[in-house]
């Protein structure tokens, strides 16, 4: 069984496609999924399955349609693909540690792409960097470092407009999935 980490897309955001985590996780276990267990209300599952992740993505996408009633796009990783993203942080600690200091918020942020973005849209992103705003494209993330607010940022903005779906997590919430999934791959069989 591949421990997965699903991460959701824009629920409970605004009041906007809400979606209770109790429900989410009653949905997930009745398609057959173990070990389901959700963290805050953003929409991040970690469970268990045998499943390939296209196969998991379609289901979890039709499931949350038929049962909520709006569509959600659903990003799959899987623990070790977390423990990847955290790393291969292109960002030197010296680096995050300034923009931390520069900024009353969270400073760095990893946006999540089903397949990794074409090199032109990349490319065009480029166009939003400055000195208060900096991104690294890695294979299917796109890590993001700020000096101020995500809220009021022209890079965050521009990735709404990649082909493909994206969602976007802090650091901090990364770093708790990677902890989460580690405890649940040294739980011991039930």
């Amino acid at each position: 069984m591949t421990i997965y980490i699903a991460l959701l897309r824009g629920i409970n955001v605004g009041g906007h496609h809400k979606i209770k985590m109790a429900d989410l996780r009653k949905m997930l276990e009745g398609m057959g999924l173990t070990h389901v267990q959700t963290y805050i209300q953003s929409g991040n599952v970690l469970f268990q399955s045998a499943e390939s992740k296209a196969a998991l993505r379609a289901k979890m996408e039709q499931g949350i349609l038929e049962v909520f009633g709006f569509p959600v796009p659903v990003l799959l990783r899987t623990s070790s693909e977390i423990e990847g993203i955290i790393r291969n942080c292109p960002f030197s600690e010296e680096r995050i540690r300034l923009a931390e200091e520069a900024s009353e918020f969270e400073s760095l942020y990893v946006a999540m792409l089903p397949e990794v973005p074409a090199v032109e849209e990349v490319e065009k992103l480029k166009n939003y960097e400055n000195d208060k705003e900096a991104f690294e494209a890695i294979g299917e993330e796109v890590y993001l470092l700020f000096k101020e607010s995500v809220r009021n940022s022209k890079l965050a903005g521009q990735l709404s407009k990649l082909s493909l779906p994206v969602t976007m997590r802090n650091w901090k919430t990364m770093n708790k999935l990677a902890q989460l999934a580690m405890e649940m791959q040294n739980e011991p069989p039930q």
